[in-house]
C-alpha cells in the first residue's frame, strides 16, 4: 500500500505539456526559479555565467517569483527556432536548439545557489554488458540535454 501511495504522489507533480494552436512552441520562454534576490541573480546588469555564453542570441528576463519565493530566470532564443526542431524525436536526437539554453539554465540556478553544479559520476555504474545496463546508459546520456529522462 505505501508503495502505491508513493507512484500516485509522484503521478500527481508531473505536468502535462500542452501543445500551443499557434504552432510557435519553440519561441516561449524556458524558466527556473532561483531561491535569490534578483538584484543577485542579474548582478552588474549581466546575466549568469552560463547563459552569457549565448551573447546577443540570447534574450533574458529577470523578476521576482510569485509569493516572494526568489527569483525567475527566464531565457529564450532571439532567432526563430524550425518548427520540427521542437518534436519529441528531435529533442531526444539533441537537435533541439534550445536544449543548450535549458543546462544553462539549470547550472545557472545551480551556481547562484550554491556555487557549484553537480554533476553525475562518470561512468553510470549501470552501463554493464547487459541489455538493462546499456539502456540506462543511453537514457542517461540523452537525459543531459533536457534534465530528465
Amino acid at each position: 500500500m505505501l508503495l502505491l501511495g508513493a507512484s500516485l504522489g509522484a503521478a500527481a507533480v508531473v505536468r502535462a505539456r500542452r501543445h500551443r494552436p499557434d504552432g510557435n512552441d519553440g519561441n516561449r520562454w524556458l524558466v527556473v526559479t532561483v531561491n535569490r534576490e534578483p538584484a543577485d541573480v542579474y548582478e552588474g546588469g549581466s546575466p549568469p555565467r552560463p547563459l552569457d555564453r549565448f551573447g546577443d542570441d540570447l534574450e533574458v528576463r529577470v523578476r521576482p517569483a510569485p509569493g516572494d519565493r526568489g527569483t525567475e530566470l527566464s531565457a529564450r532564443l532571439r532567432r526563430p527556432v524550425p518548427p520540427g526542431a521542437t518534436s519529441f524525436p528531435a529533442r531526444l536526437a539533441g537537435r533541439d536548439p534550445r536544449q543548450g539554453v535549458r543546462t544553462a539554465l539549470r547550472e545557472a540556478k545551480a551556481l547562484l545557489e550554491t556555487d557549484e553544479v553537480m554533476l553525475p559520476d562518470h561512468p553510470p555504474t549501470a552501463t554493464g554488458g547487459t541489455p538493462a545496463g546499456k539502456l540506462v546508459g543511453l537514457l542517461s546520456r540523452r537525459s543531459g540535454g533536457e534534465g530528465v529522462l
